[in-house]
């Protein structure tokens, strides 16, 4: 038992005295201390008394912002399995329109006695959006793990694809095929990656000697429809070609190319991001950037482990490279259509 008590103790930050009269359920400790004690004990594996609680569940929350974008799906299906392979079930939260809140979701998990969370993007991508059951799961000091955006002063450990190489990969492609109009299709303007995404591309068109006109740049929601209207916006301010934030944003551009009476890519090419399923299939094959979600997910259910199993959180953030996959939707600038619509 004593073993047991500074183990708790080591791991809350608190007496072992304060730990004792919780598993005593004594009075005169705080409901947050008290709640980090219990998902102490429960991430360290020791069982709960039996007033407080019975055999600890072997339960990771993963969250998965939508399932419309198959990116997600494809992340949850590598992280799951890998969750599974370790021991553990992983409870799927998911958000729909008018369907449970992120910080909900979180309560919920709570209640479950999870050993850990994994977020696959939410609300901790987008700095203007509520951040206040992140610091609670920090101050219970829950093994939590995130995937592809930090969030300052909290200390989360973080696996990301590098955006910045993201963006330079496919710009550097579109220089070299002559485009100098590039359209920027991102989303929302508080969402890190896009940020990320537009640092990188405005340092890099700088290097190349191209600037990148605010007409050129539209931030969007991610789903098609709104890639459509975006494109159509790009297109009057004259690109030649558009980076698009995801697959689904692509492919909204390419709908828009061709309702505007264009081609991709002979008119303008369109480069998307995550390399998402059947992308080499539609018409023409997407040239995109591919996250590599394999090392990524191992990597995370690795600091996730090791989180559970008593380790010190990683609080760094661990960048992987993208590559990006050429195929049919890029092509040579398309000269005479410049010289056409100059004249």
């Amino acid at each position: 038992m004593s073993q047991r008590l500074a183990e708790v103790a080591r791991k809350v930050g608190v007496s072992e005295a304060t730990v004792s009269r919780v598993l005593n359920e004594k009075p005169g400790v705080s409901d947050a201390t008290r709640q980090a004690v219990l998902t102490a004990l429960d991430v360290l594996g020791y069982e709960r008394p039996t007033k407080l609680r019975g055999e600890r569940a072997r339960l990771v929350g993963l969250f998965l912002p939508e399932l419309n974008n198959p990116i997600f799906p494809a992340f949850g299906e590598v992280v799951g399995g890998a969750l599974a392979q370790n021991g553990y079930t992983p409870v799927l939260c998911t958000q729909s329109a008018g369907g449970i809140s992120e910080a909900d979701y979180v309560d919920l998990l709570l209640q479950q006695h999870v050993s850990g969370v994994v977020f696959v993007g939410g609300q901790y991508t987008q700095r203007d959006a509520p951040h206040e059951h992140y610091a609670r799961l920090t101050e219970l000091n829950l093994p939590t793990v995130l995937v592809n955006a930090p969030i300052d002063g909290l200390g989360f450990a973080t696996v990301s694809t590098d955006d910045a190489v993201a963006a330079e990969q496919a710009l550097a492609h579109l220089h070299q095929l002559g485009h100098t109009e590039i359209g920027l299709l991102l989303g929302p303007e508080d969402h890190v990656p896009s940020q990320r995404k537009l640092e990188a591309a405005r340092r890099v068109a700088a290097g190349f000697g191209l600037h990148l006109r605010d007409e050129l740049i539209v931030h969007s929601l991610y789903s098609l429809e709104a890639g459509q209207a975006a494109a159509t916006r790009l297109l009057r301010a004259g690109a030649t070609a558009m980076l698009c934030a995801s697959d689904p944003l692509a492919l909204g551009a390419i709908r828009s190319v061709r309702r505007a009476g264009l081609q991709v890519p002979l008119d303008v090419s369109v480069i998307g991001f995550d390399d998402s399923a059947l992308m080499n299939a539609i018409d023409p094959p997407l040239t995109t950037v591919r996250q590599p979600i394999e090392p990524m997910g191992r990597m995370v259910i690795e600091l996730l482990v090791a989180q559970i199993s008593g380790a010190v959180a990683a609080s760094e953030e661990f960048l992987f490279e993208p590559e990006l996959v050429v195929r049919g939707s890029t092509g040579p600038v398309n000269r005479h259509a410049i010289e056409r619509k100059n004249t």
